[in-house]
């Protein structure tokens, strides 16, 4: 898909009419369910016990991000603790991922820390009353688009200079500086999740063709599987997926020693084959009512569903038109 029809479709995310008329739309509604486990955490970590007794692990991510105050930072940072308080009861072979925007990054970095920092002492207080292997559930930042990548990975630092270890960060293979970013995580033994990247960003800091970004992947990937600590994969490029899979064979490194992720709704039939080669595949499951945003990305990624989505918003634009039309005469 071009990068002008994506940049059309991303920027349709932030229009309240179409936030409310996917809200209405239940065809829509009905798709965001294949991306998204559900609106509740009753219904995450039911999703996620059933991916666990197929054999795949799972990251579960409370959908929100870009709050405006304290307040709303801090209700964000509670809803992440009862997660980790669910999954430990569940129990789920789950860990979480989350968006510091969502924590009140820009509220205040001081906020954000304070709100992350509280998440993780969660996580390692039912890590050593579950007696996992490091002792903590695992938190994995997530990165959002470029603006955000120094304040991600500065905040990330200060925790992890404060003794943190069960916290990693998310990098994107479509930024330049990401070659810069690895070698400083694999420097300081950081767990690190490469993606390609789901934002639109300016020519300036990001590969402009997807054939540059899948190099750059390869590369970077190979870097991290040699010298990384127990680094993730996330893609759904078969192509990439053998890439890595050489790369360990070659190398002697056993599938223990890193993991595939994915997520939930894409490629089923390969997380499963995976699985059941031996594999570590994690399932990255979003859930929440904030899920249009995500669900956003999603589309925009699958050309068939942008035109799916723009002819109903079209269609249903038309009616509305019409009737209000009629309405006045």
């Amino acid at each position: 898909m071009s990068q002008v029809l994506k940049a059309a479709f991303l920027g349709l995310s932030h229009r309240r009419d179409v936030y409310r008329f996917v809200m209405r739309h239940d065809l829509l509604r009905n798709m965001a369910w294949r991306y998204v486990a559900g609106e509740s955490v009753e219904d995450a970590i039911a999703v996620a016990q059933t991916l666990n007794s197929q054999g795949l692990r799972v990251t579960l991510d409370h959908l929100g991000e870009s709050v405006t105050s304290a307040t709303e930072a801090a209700a964000a940072a509670d809803d992440y603790l009862h997660l980790l308080d669910e999954i430990a009861a569940a129990p789920a072979d789950a860990n979480i991922s989350l968006k510091l925007t969502q924590l009140g990054l820009d509220v205040d970095p001081a906020l954000a820390h304070f709100n992350l920092s509280r998440v993780l002492e969660r996580a390692r207080l039912h890590g050593r009353r579950l007696k996992l292997p490091d002792d903590e559930i695992f938190v994995r930042i997530d990165m959002e688009s470029s603006a955000y990548t120094d304040r991600t990975l500065s905040l990330h630092a200060a925790l992890w200079d404060a003794g943190a270890r069960n916290v990693g960060v998310v990098l994107q293979a479509a930024l330049y500086r990401t070659g810069q970013d690895t070698a400083s995580a694999l420097e300081r033994g950081v767990r690190v999740r490469l993606c390609k990247g789901a934002y639109l960003e300016p020519a300036p800091v990001a590969h402009p063709a997807k054939s540059s970004v899948d190099r750059a992947y390869a590369e970077l990937a190979e870097q991290l599987l040699l010298h990384g600590r127990y680094p993730a994969f996330a893609t759904h490029d078969e192509r990439l997926i053998h890439h890595i899979q050489d790369i360990a064979r070659r190398e002697r490194i056993s599938p223990d020693r890193f993991e595939l992720q994915m997520l939930f709704g894409i490629r089923r039939d390969l997380q499963l084959r995976l699985a059941r080669q031996g594999y570590r595949v994690r399932v990255y499951v979003p859930y929440g009512r904030q899920w249009y945003p995500y669900l956003a990305r999603r589309l925009a990624e699958r050309p068939a569903n942008v035109a799916f989505f723009l002819s109903a918003f079209a269609r249903e634009s038309l009616l509305s038109r019409s009737a209000r039309s009629a309405g006045a005469t």
